[in-house]
């Protein structure tokens, strides 16, 4: 596991933040980048959605609560659209029924707002680094494949 103050991995992390509460979710935004991570925002699910189908994302923080689109009908499109993106989520409201039910879609993890920004930042790299092992084990996989593939084919010509 990357420490997570590491730069490094803090400025490799692609993180959109969603939220509807224009002042939380910029000022988080804002920490985050003084201690090095970057990220996009969006003020809604839908607006997330659009940002998922244009750019490339690891990690998504989203408020479980939200007009139009709540953070959980936003976890199961994102889900639809690509699996492999970890998503933690934020509810300021006690409902951890809500959180268990993101869990059990298929969020990493979820915090309760006001959170720590240290805690945050350690469930973000924690979610990063899950999201880039398993890619790096499909892809190993994948390359397995093919060299028994070819080695299969490399044996009959021989």
């Amino acid at each position: 596991m990357a420490h997570t103050q590491d730069p490094a991995v803090l400025s490799r992390i692609k993180l959109l933040l969603v939220d509807d509460e224009d002042r939380f979710r910029t000022t988080l935004a804002k920490r985050l980048a003084e201690k090095g991570v970057a990220a996009d925002a969006a003020a809604s699910g839908i607006d997330a959605l659009k940002i998922v189908k244009q750019h490339p994302v690891d990690v998504i923080v989203l408020d479980i609560k939200m007009p139009e689109m709540d953070g959980i009908e936003t976890l199961r499109q994102v889900k639809k659209m690509d699996p492999e993106i970890e998503i933690i989520l934020l509810t300021g409201h006690a409902n951890i029924e809500s959180a268990v039910e993101g869990m059990r879609l298929g969020a990493f993890d979820y915090l309760m707002k006001p959170c720590d920004i240290e805690q945050l930042i350690e469930k973000i790299v924690s979610a990063w680094e899950t999201r880039t092992a398993r890619q790096e084990k499909a892809m190993k996989n994948g390359i397995r494949k093919k060299m028994a593939h070819w080695q299969k084919h490399w044996s009959r010509s021989s």
